[in-house]
């Protein structure tokens, strides 16, 4: 199978997360989407012309969570805590990371280069952040559940992105942000500059 993934993608950092997690193996196609002729080859591989796009022989699916689910299954359900209720959280907390966090998409866009650290944080950026730090108290140690999964791989590129911009958490929430940020699984993922 093959995994396409793009430039500064936070999504596609997700994804490969995801697949690692799962044991699936997968052949990288790095896409830059900053290159017309690169995003040109992207619509022949996607039906969305968005990244990441998994492709299995003649099959293409084309959405984070929905590759999510795909190595979910693929692995038996290791990517989902065990219980019927944690399991709807996990695939909550996904789906709210999916969709939500404009404002902090916004204003603090991810990136591999050194970033200027936010000196004012806005209203709605403050709301958001305070969504993040009840999120990360949520954790039952240093991954959400009892193993790593889903929800960390959503949301360790999340903290990375905080870190980056030296965005203020409580302790309790700075604890899951740095066992996030020493996971080796995100280390590798920021590693391969995609």
């Amino acid at each position: 199978m093959k995994l396409v993934v793009g430039t500064l993608s936070t999504w596609s950092l997700r994804a490969w997360i995801c697949s690692q997690l799962a044991g699936a193996e997968v052949e990288l196609q790095g896409i830059d989407l900053q290159s017309e002729s690169d995003k040109a080859e992207l619509r022949k591989l996607s039906p969305t012309g968005l990244v990441p796009a998994l492709l299995i022989g003649d099959i293409v699916v084309h959405d984070s969570l929905a590759i999510t689910e795909y190595f979910n299954d693929f692995s038996n359900g290791s990517l989902y805590p065990l219980s019927a209720l944690e399991k709807a959280v996990a695939r909550s907390l996904c789906a709210e990371l999916h969709s939500g966090f404009v404002t902090l998409r916004q204003q603090c866009p991810f990136s591999l280069q050194p970033v200027t650290p936010l000196t004012e944080i806005s209203s709605d950026l403050r709301h958001e952040l305070n969504r993040v730090d009840e999120i990360f108290c949520q954790a039952k140690g240093p991954f959400m559940f009892d193993s790593p999964g889903a929800v960390d791989a959503f949301y360790g590129i999340l903290a990375y992105r905080l870190a980056d911009y030296h965005l203020p958490l409580s302790d309790k929430a700075k604890h899951y942000q740095q066992a996030l940020l020493a996971w080796p699984l995100l280390q590798q993922a920021i590693a391969l500059r995609y």
